[in-house]
């Protein structure tokens, strides 16, 4: 249900042509970004979709769980180091995020690791540093693999060990933004520089809905 409820989001998104600076800007309510994802209705109250509780290890070898972002909005995005294709693409688009709010409380980013069995602390400790990350805005996080990959599911993106892919997994390069209440306000194409431009504008609307009340 969640994947179809974001196949329908997809077709909005593609039907408004020319393309909206924001990939949300046509879903607007007040001003403000959708919260997205599947609504249910339980005993007359509406449940909206949420990230649901985890517990991962970061590139310091802390745990990190939902408890360590109370308050905060964050960017997340699901790779893997030895990635030949698109990760480092996506990661490029990180560090602008990064840059443009490293001195921004209210915002963190978060990258999960697909493939824990090669990426374990002391290689994405490494794998940080290389992206001159040495702050604790930017976790990098490794555990069990099923549920590293369970929790893309959660997040709307992809995550499927495949043998024939590049580099043995098939992923999305999705950037998805998430906010202080963990539902996921707005996501764009994290190889896409100009779909990136426009998530930054969703970025900057959140931290005004959220932190400028």
């Amino acid at each position: 249900m969640r994947l179809l409820s974001l196949l329908s989001i997809i077709v909005l998104f593609s039907c408004n042509e020319p393309p909206t600076p924001s990939a949300t800007a046509n879903l607007l309510v007040n001003g403000k970004l959708p919260i997205l994802g599947e609504v249910k209705i339980e005993n007359g109250d509406t449940i909206r979709h949420t990230i649901p509780e985890f517990s991962f290890t970061n590139q310091k070898g802390e745990t990190v769980t939902n408890a360590t972002f109370e308050g905060k909005a964050y960017v997340t995005d699901f790779f893997f180091t030895s990635c030949p294709t698109i990760c480092p693409k996506v990661k490029k688009q990180m560090l602008r995020i990064f840059d443009q709010h490293k001195s921004n409380p209210n915002l963190k980013l978060v990258s999960y690791t697909i493939d824990p069995k090669r990426d374990n602390v002391e290689h994405l400790g490494n794998y940080a540093r290389n992206l001159g990350v040495t702050t604790e805005n930017w976790q990098f996080l490794t555990g069990d693999k099923w549920e590293l990959h369970g929790i893309a599911d959660d997040y709307f993106s992809i995550a499927i060990e495949n043998d024939d892919a590049p580099g043995g997994f098939d992923h999305s390069g999705r950037l998805i933004l998430v906010d202080e209440n963990r539902h996921i306000r707005s996501f764009c194409d994290g190889t896409d520089p100009k779909s990136v431009d426009g998530f930054l504008n969703d970025i900057d609307l959140l931290m005004k809905e959220d932190y400028e009340k």
